[in-house]
């Protein structure tokens, strides 16, 4: 049987109606490009047993959005952020997910937000506009264009040498979508810098004392993952990391 991947979703409100929201590409990546079953996980903080959930899950998958962290969870200043531009719920549920994510062994693919999150969750920092920032570029996506040419790539990231990435994907750098208005800035003391942009910004990160695959991309490697062989090797190793995990629970269960 294919491993069972969660999926962190977004609260939204969809015609008047409280919704718990994932983008096609983020489950249709952890499908065909991971292949493994994706699940959707509801933002309902408190309300869920994520304990009770992550026993039943072979990996954790952390999206993207629109919405960026609480800036009362890292220092920033949350007067300068409309309550639509946060979400308290997936906050609620993500962070402390991610944390017992990487304590239990599940393995974990973070983008994004959920790059940003993980690092928020480890004890780390987040620049609340990065395009705000002397010497940085502006890494928002452009909402001119159509929303497929939004992912295109429009930088390069450079690898660290003898690095995961590197090693995944055989060489020193690539180019990248950028789609984000966040962005670390002091690094959790428990992730080592996968890769950065030319403007010093931290795009990928590895949790260094994790016990399984657990890493998280600023780009956006989920989008249309099977025709990218960069996002495509990412996926494949995350969904191999999971099988592995699966078997183990397998085999725990038949002991």
């Amino acid at each position: 049987m294919r491993p069972v991947v969660g999926i962190s979703a977004c609260s939204e409100t969809i015609a008047g109606v409280a919704s718990h929201c994932v983008g096609d590409k983020y489950a249709r990546a952890v499908a065909v490009a991971a292949e493994c079953i994706p699940v959707l996980i509801p933002a309902l903080g408190e309300d869920l047993d994520i304990r009770c959930l992550l026993e039943r899950l072979d990996g954790l998958l952390a999206t993207g959005s629109d919405t960026g962290v609480e800036p009362d969870l890292y220092g920033g200043d949350r007067s300068r952020q409309a309550p639509n531009d946060l979400d308290p719920d997936r906050d609620a549920t993500t962070l402390p997910l991610l944390r017992l994510a990487v304590e239990t062994g599940v393995p974990l693919l973070a983008i994004c937000r959920g790059h940003q999150e993980l690092n928020v969750a480890l004890g780390g920092t987040l620049h609340q506009f990065i395009h705000e920032q002397p010497g940085r570029r502006d890494h928002r996506e452009d909402a001119s264009v159509p929303k497929d040419e939004r992912y295109e790539p429009v930088h390069t990231v450079h690898l660290a040498p003898d690095g995961l990435f590197a090693d995944l994907f055989g060489c020193g750098h690539l180019e990248v979508n950028s789609l984000h208005w966040q962005a670390v800035d002091r690094l959790s003391p428990r992730l080592t810098v996968e890769a950065w942009a030319d403007d010093g910004v931290i795009e990928a990160t590895r949790v260094t004392d994790a016990p399984a695959f657990a890493v998280s991309a600023q780009w956006h490697p989920e989008w249309q993952a099977d025709q990218n062989p960069y996002s495509l090797a990412l996926f494949r190793a995350f969904g191999a990391a999971c099988r592995r995990r699966a078997a183990t629970r397998a085999a725990s269960v038949g002991a």
